[in-house]
């Protein structure tokens, strides 16, 4: 399986933290900014050019090897049995979401009716779950990717079409800090594979985005809902009135 996504993935985090943009990378390499564009979309990357970009980064070869394999290494996607106890234990399920968007301890027991001693006590129980690993003084080490995906089907994301994305599809949206689109249309295969592929990115920048985030103490953040959405789909009025088989004027007819 080839590694170069991953590292396209770790270069294009490693850039956004150090605020260096392809323009930076054109300008070390000494080449056009298209160029380099076109080079990170079709991840196509020579030893070299990995070498200059390491360089332009402060990093080996082997640093940057290093820190794709500690991406990778983290889980992007939960068991079964690991969603089904988070939704069995509410408490539990609040600190999972606290330690992903990384609350501190003290944040947690803060903000929410935890004694500290539950606290530790669930935490453990996400180091068992192997979530996190725990470490020294009540603090961890996230082993959940920002961009893991949920079970199709499976218990959370039951729960998120049951008890989450109505109430949050009915919100207001008209807050400064809110924003809410929709668009229909019609497309074709090649076009819905490009759309598709391009909000897949969008939620992978938005995962890196809330990574970068998290060192930034509670207080300058706020709990945002994103949610990206795409599926066949025509509204039910206008499924009401399409002609049905029977009827002479139907092209099925």
């Amino acid at each position: 399986m080839s590694q170069i996504p991953l590292i396209s993935s770790t270069i294009k985090q490693l850039l956004k933290q150090r605020k260096l943009t392809y323009k930076d990378v054109a300008v070390h390499l000494e080449q056009s900014e298209a160029t380099i564009k076109r080079m990170f979309s079709n991840e196509q990357f020579s030893l070299n050019k990995l070498e200059s970009i390491c360089e332009l980064l402060q990093l080996t070869l082997c640093d940057l090897f290093e820190l794709s394999q500690a991406q990778q290494a983290q889980i992007s996607q939960l068991t079964a049995q690991q969603e089904q106890e988070l939704m069995d234990n509410p408490k539990l399920f609040l600190v999972a979401v606290c330690v992903r968007d990384g609350w501190l301890f003290e944040d947690i027991i803060l903000h929410y009716q935890i004694e500290e001693l539950e606290c530790i006590r669930l935490l453990a129980r996400l180091d068992k779950l192997n979530m996190i690993q725990l470490l020294p003084n009540n603090n961890y080490k996230l082993l959940i990717a920002q961009d893991f995906s949920w079970i199709p089907g499976g218990p959370l994301e039951r729960y998120i079409e049951q008890q989450v994305l109505g109430k949050f599809l009915q919100g207001d949206f008209n807050q400064e800090d809110g924003y809410r689109f929709y668009l229909r249309g019609s497309y074709s295969d090649a076009t819905i594979s490009t759309i598709k592929r391009r909000l897949q990115q969008l939620t992978k920048e938005v995962a890196q985005l809330n990574e970068q985030d998290i060192k930034l103490p509670l207080n300058k953040r706020q709990g945002v809902g994103l949610l990206l959405a795409m599926r066949p789909w025509q509204l039910g009025q206008f499924k009401d009135m399409l002609r049905k088989p029977s009827d002479p004027n139907s092209k099925e007819s």
